[in-house]
């Protein structure tokens, strides 16, 4: 079973989502805290790609789908390597670079975030840094030209993050199409309407794209169906992990993306409970920010 953590440490130029095997690899680690300021984050990525080199991998340009990946890293009893980043902060050069960082760093798949104006779901830092990318100029069509170019270099899947305004604004089949000729392999979209749940899934799947839903520990968020809610059923369960392609997310907070001090005590049970309905693998993301918090997940 794989485990996420959204951890967003203030001084991260990658507010992001770490995926993390229990322990943290030490390159990963070195890489969550490059400072945020603008124009050294390219030197800083440089000097951690200068650390001891990753092995080379093996399939370069024959990357896996999401499921694939997951379920094959669940057969060997890994953990998986998520790393988040938010693309065009500070620039979309930079953002290639850092992808292929990442993946030499021996990320599992990697979740890149667009921009976007009003990232709800998302805290101070992950906002702050949509708000750069914003301000230098990022757009999807640009974020999408990037992807184009980098992601045959790239040995891993790339997740796409967008909140639901900006597919709508494109439309969900230009969208799905474009994702896919940039050489996307899944979306994760948290805001995602549960009456618009089945024609993005449908258009995604003609474009061989896995849509991963999230599912909240404590709030009913469109597809979400909380687990203390009287609505909360079983077969609720049953039909939100279907619906999910690639693996499950959970959410473990009742809030944004950002730091907690602990684990909240739901998290094990829940994820025992969606073990039952599902041999679907779990990504356990928002607030997790240490080590130990990965540690206690993934035992």
């Amino acid at each position: 079973m794989a485990f996420a953590i959204k951890a967003t440490p203030s001084s991260s130029s990658f507010p992001a989502a770490v995926q993390s095997s229990s322990p943290l690899p030490r390159r990963a680690a070195r890489l969550a805290m490059v400072p945020a300021r603008r124009g050294v984050t390219a030197m800083k990525i440089r000097a951690v790609a200068a650390a001891p080199a990753a092995p080379a991998p093996a399939m370069k340009g024959r990357r896996l789908p999401v499921s694939q990946t997951m379920s094959r890293l669940k057969a060997k009893g890994k953990t998986a390597f998520i790393p988040y980043v938010t693309a065009g902060d500070p620039d979309l050069a930079t953002t290639a670079e850092a992808l292929r960082l990442l993946d030499a760093c021996g990320a599992d798949v990697i979740e890149l975030g667009l921009p976007f104006s009003d990232p709800y779901a998302d805290g101070p830092v992950i906002q702050a840094s949509s708000a750069r990318a914003l301000a230098g100029g990022a757009t999807m069509d640009g974020v999408l030209e990037m992807l184009k170019e980098v992601t045959p270099e790239l040995s891993c899947p790339v997740v796409l993050f967008s909140y639901f305004n900006p597919i709508v604004r494109r439309g969900l089949a230009n969208f799905t199409a474009a994702a896919k000729e940039a050489g996307v392999h899944g979306l994760i979209v948290p805001d995602l309407p549960y009456v618009a749940a089945c024609t993005l899934r449908s258009e995604a799947m003609k474009n061989n794209l896995e849509l991963v839903i999230y599912r909240s520990i404590f709030y009913n968020q469109q597809l979400f169906c909380a687990a203390h809610n009287t609505g909360y059923t079983r077969e609720r369960m049953k039909e939100i992990t279907k619906a999910s392609a690639g693996f499950i997310y959970l959410v473990s907070v009742n809030g944004v993306t950002g730091p907690r001090a602990t684990v909240n005590s739901r998290v094990q049970s829940l994820i025992q409970e969606i073990k039952q309905v599902t041999d679907k693998p779990v990504a356990v993301g928002f607030g997790l920010s240490k080590p130990e918090h990965v540690t206690q997940i993934a035992e």
